[in-house]
């Protein structure tokens, strides 16, 4: 990937643009929250319960540093927010876990892929930004509950992985069109991509590239978990 940008702060464009990635992160990470807290409920033991409710906690301080950094660059929070609420809204409602299982794997596979998204984009960012984006899709501990958890249910119950497999598909068809969604239906994002005379950005090789980057990261974790992609 190119090297970051240092971008002029008088960059009104730019601007505008961060904010809606940031708004669009922002909310993600408010919807993490919402439905590790709901995962914690599922949970068949008092350790896993105490480990989902810790997730939960850090997605929300996530929250609150990007919150402060939209209001640094002149933004609204919650109309940031607000912008992406009925999309992602829509996508969690086509995609409600039905049982703890799923759960463990929407947390690890969805918000997997969503996160090596906004961590391709935040590349061409400038640096403290791109730090901050990139220190509120840090891991926290998930992935290693998660692949620990769902190799022991299938250790047990093989019959699992089968389902397991096929709900991560889903998930992955889901994510992906959301994260094009995203890309091509926000102008400011698109901007962004695209970058400018001061700014590399993403023609339409480099897009396909980053795509197939998603899909093997996809892959990756599927087989972390023991899983057929």
């Amino acid at each position: 990937m190119s090297e970051s940008p240092v971008v002029p702060p008088q960059d009104a464009a730019y601007t505008l643009a961060v904010i809606d990635l940031l708004g669009a992160i922002a909310y993600g990470e408010l919807t993490a929250f919402e439905r590790l807290a709901e995962d914690a409920k599922l949970a068949p033991t008092l350790e896993d319960k105490m480990a989902i409710g810790a997730m939960a906690a850090a997605e929300f301080g996530h929250l609150e540093r990007l919150h402060a950094r939209l209001r640094e660059l002149g933004g609204d929070p919650y109309a940031a927010m607000a912008s992406f609420q009925v999309g992602f809204d829509d996508f969690h409602a086509h995609t409600q876990p039905a049982d703890w299982y799923e759960g463990l794997i929407k947390a690890y596979v969805g918000d997997g892929l969503a996160a090596d998204f906004y961590r391709e984009v935040a590349a061409y960012l400038d640096p403290e930004t791109r730090d901050l984006i990139v220190a509120a899709l840090a891991d926290a501990g998930k992935s290693a509950f998660v692949v620990d958890r769902v190799r022991a249910g299938i250790a047990e119950d093989h019959r699992l992985g089968g389902r397991l497999a096929l709900w991560g598909r889903r998930l992955m068809g889901e994510a992906l069109t959301q994260a094009q969604r995203i890309a091509a239906e926000r102008d400011a994002l698109t901007a962004l991509l695209a970058g400018g005379v001061d700014r590399p950005g993403l023609d339409l090789a480099a897009l396909g590239r980053m795509f197939t980057r998603l899909t093997e990261n996809h892959a990756q974790r599927m087989a972390d978990l023991g899983l057929d992609a």
